[in-house]
């Protein structure tokens, strides 16, 4: 049947269907910092941040963003800068930087805050992008509508994993000063979820080069999630099976599950063969005959010890799960076997028309 108005694409949320494309990868540096820290370190770089400026990871983690600067750096883009970070608000300004080598460069910076249930900063994130001689005049206001996309996607995809950890922290009255604190510090693993996004971003590019997509390919995206994880965590001994059938579903429950997975079959291999030479886990994501979809992950390792909840609000994973859950009207559910466990998750939102 012929639609009377054409489905937007994917990527017409972002304005722009270049904006995500490998932007890990390619020319687009990105950073985050801790305003929260002395001195608002950066906890975070992407590939790119370290091919621009020629500093590498180890270098520049736990130090302040100021170190870019130089002797010819404007003062009043400095201040810029400091003004908007007191203030907890967005700025775009373009700043000379230098490189590791010493030589300068032109830098077009965008900066947002990632903010918590309260409007408070809990990070900044920074997107960053060289301004060759020939891209000054000639493409200043579309480089700069460019950045301003990727740092809209990043920073609200961010901001839901911020808001479903402090969110569930601030609904207990009784929490202590201290122990907000130490949520706040938990905080800390945000760049790894980072990782994850970046993978949702390159199936959305995807989906919009194939004039026949209606959605993100669930089923391609979980599986190069969970084999990522497999060859990052995994260890001798231990077999990995992931069994997804293609479904196709809108940004929104692709951030979601991508997210879950990511936390769920990380914390099986962390945590399911301690003590055990040989294991198996098993990822399995099929299409529900009545709708909506079933996920489940399956190990026979050690188990998840029956006095103990899953998942625990007391971790950061367990936290995020539950509220990501909650955002999809999903279920988890746990059954421990004699021999390790088996994760159940339905999820009955979320999907577009697919066809096979």
């Amino acid at each position: 049947m012929e639609r009377s108005v054409e489905k937007p694409k994917l990527t017409s949320v972002l304005d722009d269907s270049q904006a995500l494309a490998g932007f890990s990868r390619l020319s687009v540096a990105m950073v985050i910092t801790n305003p929260n820290s002395d001195d608002n370190p950066i906890v975070y770089i992407n590939d790119a941040f370290e091919r621009t400026t020629g500093y590498q990871r180890s270098r520049v983690i736990g130090r302040n963003c100021r170190f870019l600067q130089g002797p010819d750096t404007d003062p009043k883009a400095v201040q810029m800068i400091r003004n908007a970070i007191e203030a907890g608000e967005d700025v775009s300004v373009d700043i000379l930087n230098y490189r590791a080598t010493g030589e300068a460069f032109m830098n077009r910076l965008l900066i947002a805050p990632i903010s918590d249930g309260l409007g408070k900063p809990v990070y900044f994130l920074g997107i960053q992008k060289e301004l060759r001689d020939d891209e000054k005049d000639r493409a200043s206001e579309a480089t700069r509508l460019h950045l301003d996309t990727v740092c809209s996607r990043v920073g609200q995809d961010l901001g839901l994993i911020v808001n479903s950890l402090v969110d569930n922290a601030e609904a207990d009255d009784a929490l202590s000063p201290e122990a907000r604190k130490r949520q706040l510090r938990m905080l800390d693993v945000l760049p790894r979820r980072l990782e994850c996004l970046q993978f949702v971003y390159e199936e959305m590019k995807l989906a919009d080069q194939q004039w026949n997509r209606d959605g993100i390919d669930l089923g391609s995206l979980l599986s190069r999630i969970s084999h990522t994880i497999a060859h990052n965590e995994g260890r001798p001994g231990v077999r990995f099976v992931s069994l997804v059938e293609p479904l196709e579903v809108n940004l929104d429950a692709a951030i979601r599950m991508a997210l879950i997975t990511f936390e769920l079959v990380s914390n099986a291999f962390q945590h399911a063969f301690d003590g055990l030479d040989q294991g198996y886990l098993e990822l399995r994501v099929n299409r529900l005959a009545a709708g909506g979809l079933r996920m489940t992950i399956s190990d026979d390792g050690v188990g998840i010890p029956r006095k103990m909840s899953f998942p625990s609000i007391n971790s950061v994973g367990g936290r995020l799960v539950s509220s990501l859950l909650e955002g999809l009207d999903g279920t988890l559910n746990v059954v421990r076997g004699a021999a390790g466990t088996v994760i159940m998750i339905d999820v009955p939102v979320g999907f577009t028309d697919f066809k096979g």
